[in-house]
Formats: C-alpha cells, structure tokens, sequence
C-alpha cells in the first residue's frame, strides 16, 4: 500500500487487507454490493462469435444503450451485465449459427461517470476506470472550499425513474465513528457539498 492510499485509508477510517485478510462487514468499510459491471452508453465492446470473423467485431454503445452487429442489426447491451448480454447474443445468432460461442469483453469503459458539485475545490464530472467511494470522489474533487458543510453531503442516485437522496456524514467516516458507512458511488451519481 503506496503512502497516498495509506494516509486516505486512515483518513477513511479504514485500511486495506493483506492477502489473507478478510475484510469485516461492518457500518464503517465500504463495500461493492452490486452482482456485476452493467454496461453503459459509450462502453466499448468486443464481441467475438468463434469461427465467425464476419459477425465478431469491436462495438460502441450508442446513447439509445444499443449496438449493432450484422444478422442481428440493433441489441439492448446497456444495463446488461456483460454475461446476460453474451446469452442474448447467443439466443439469437442460434437462428443463423448452429451453435453459437460467444464473448462479450469490456475494452473501454466511458460510461461510468460521477458528477461533484457544491463546496469542493474542484466541481465536475469524473470519468471512472474503476469502483470508487465517496470518499474517494470528495479526493477527486480536490476536497472542500473553506464553507462546506461537510455533514450534509448527499449523493443523488437515479432508480426506477426516481431520485434517491443518500446522506453522507463526511465527518463521522474520516473520525471512524458508526452509523455512516463509505459506500460506492454508482455510475450517473451526483455528490452534492452543501
């Protein structure tokens, strides 16, 4: 663990497992409670059908959350994970391929994108490669201007057609206190710094 990651950790209130180490369930470490990567607009997708070069292909995400692939013109690939998609692909090329075998890998991941707003010393929307906390984008954001109220964070996170307001006690995670947990921001999140 390089330094930066050591001093964050602390200030997290958490440190990271060696190897052997469990990470313990509790209210102060964060954890990734979602099943899988949900592809996203602006992902990059290698679809690969064996023995078939004529409809294996490199394929972008449209922002309609669709791809086009030959034989099949226009698939729903956003929100899928990338497994639930290669059953789709498959379901469908058995039409046209006795047998189909199919990969569907991630090559470029654009879709996973987290806004910070408010009293932070660098507002914007982050580009993400990889899970991330809260803590981590208030890091992001470069940390807080001299007025923020650093216990009424919120996280506004889109389901179902509604908007779901997390609150985020920033001072209760870096003291290690209970009943705020770091938890993983999700892709079109928006962490608001009062």
């Amino acid at each position: 663990m390089g330094p930066t990651l050591l001093v964050l950790s602390l200030l997290a209130g958490t440190v990271a497992p060696g190897p052997s180490e469990a990470v313990p369930r509790t209210q102060g470490v964060a954890r990734d409670e979602t099943p899988g990567y949900r592809i996203g607009p602006e992902d990059v997708l290698q679809i690969s059908v064996w023995s078939n070069d004529a409809v294996s292909r490199t394929a972008p995400v449209r922002p309609d959350g669709r791809i086009s692939l030959p034989l099949l013109n226009d698939v729903q690939a956003a929100g899928l994970t990338p497994m639930e998609l290669r059953a789709e692909l498959t379901r469908r090329l058995a039409e046209y391929i006795p047998s189909p075998e199919v990969s569907v890998s991630v090559t470029d991941v654009r879709s996973f994108k987290v806004s910070v707003i408010g009293a932070v010393a660098k507002p914007g929307r982050y580009e993400l490669r990889s899970s991330a906390t809260v803590m981590d984008m208030l890091a992001m954001a470069e940390g807080f201007t001299q007025f923020a109220a650093r216990s009424r964070i919120v996280v506004l996170r889109s389901e179902g057609g509604r908007v779901q307001r997390l609150p985020f006690d920033y001072d209760k995670v870096a003291s290690g206190g209970s009943g705020q947990a770091n938890f993983y921001v999700q892709p079109s999140d928006i962490v608001v710094v009062p």
